[in-house]
């Protein structure tokens, strides 16, 4: 029995494809745990081959019964509604108490580094600013790259290179004008809008890795079974129940060369060497995110995917409940 003044999450954290989910769902159904999805496009309906959301994961086959591990924050807003980082972080607080008051242990999974690092480290969000269509028509005109100088600009004292940048937007058009907004709005500079308050809670952070050829490997089956399993179909129904091509284009990597594809921009083999291409860049980002998290001085186990993984992490949990 967890007392409730001493309350602790397990976080699950890696690149794209490493098999987050798979090991995660073990290890909440050994420790009496849910999962909280950290996966900013997992949070949308419809959207459910190329965000990878592998629900059958989440059912486990134990003697000869199937029994499903709870999850949350998976399929809760359609793909045309504005969703952000504080409607994010609000809600994982609140599934951690819904999780801690059954006496429960909440494991936060996925490699969204911006959303995992907003809820471990208690970003202060409730500053939000407004969405201004104006000034989003006049900056969606602009590259990914004026948009990083805009945001120096219009920060006091930003000293972060366009680099940093880059790093920390993970090269997310999309982001970069939320934050060009925010920065406006509440006369905050960049790094100032990620001031953080200590939550209270403990964090166990777990990351999982494997050898980058491994990896690449399993991307590209990855990749090749979503295309069998109706990627492509998924993305026509997105656009026919309203998502617009511009919306779909914004959610990247997949997303944004099917619909190009579909639209006749770019050739079928060609729409696959470039989300691969992307996924590769993808990936390399949230290392990048992961470290940087670390030399922050934010503690990191790093587990090598194998068949000792499972007990690797079981001991570390063990040690930390």
């Amino acid at each position: 029995m967890r007392k409730k003044e001493n309350n602790k999450i397990v976080v699950i954290l890696g690149p794209t494809a490493v098999g987050k989910t798979k090991l995660a769902v073990k290890l909440a159904y050994k420790f009496n745990g849910e999962i909280i999805s950290a996966d900013s496009r997992q949070v949308y309906k419809g959207m459910d081959i190329g965000t990878g959301k592998d629900l059958e994961e989440y059912i486990l086959k134990i003697q000869g019964r199937e029994v499903i591990v709870k999850h949350h924050l998976i399929d809760i807003v359609l793909p045309n509604i504005h969703f952000n980082l504080a409607k994010y972080q609000k809600m994982a607080y609140k599934s951690f108490k819904d999780i801690w008051a059954r006496n429960k242990l909440p494991f936060l999974v996925g490699g969204s580094g911006l959303y995992l690092q907003a809820v471990v480290d208690g970003y202060i969000l409730n500053n939000q600013a407004k969405i201004d269509k104006e000034l989003r028509k006049k900056l969606e005109k602009m590259s990914f790259n004026r948009l990083l100088e805009e945001i120096k600009k219009q920060s006091k004292n930003c000293k972060m290179t366009n680099q940093e940048l880059k790093n920390a937007l993970q090269k997310n058009k999309r982001r970069a004008i939320r934050y060009i907004e925010m920065i406006i709005q509440t006369k905050k500079s960049f790094s100032k809008l990620f001031q953080k308050k200590q939550p209270n809670f403990s964090a166990l952070i777990i990351g999982l890795k494997m050898p980058r050829k491994e990896l690449d490997i399993k991307i590209e089956k990855r990749i090749n079974k979503w295309l069998r399993q109706g990627l492509i179909k998924e993305v026509e129904d997105l656009h026919r129940q309203g998502i617009s091509w511009k919306r779909l284009e914004e959610f990247g990597l997949e997303y944004k060369y099917v619909s190009l594809y579909l639209r006749g921009k770019i050739q079928y083999n060609e729409m696959i060497g470039k989300i691969k291409i992307a996924i590769r860049q993808f990936v390399k980002r949230q290392m990048t995110w992961f470290k940087r998290w670390q030399k922050q001085g934010r503690k990191i186990y790093w587990i090598n995917i194998d068949s000792k993984s499972f007990i690797k992490v079981a001991k570390k949990i063990k040690m930390f409940i």
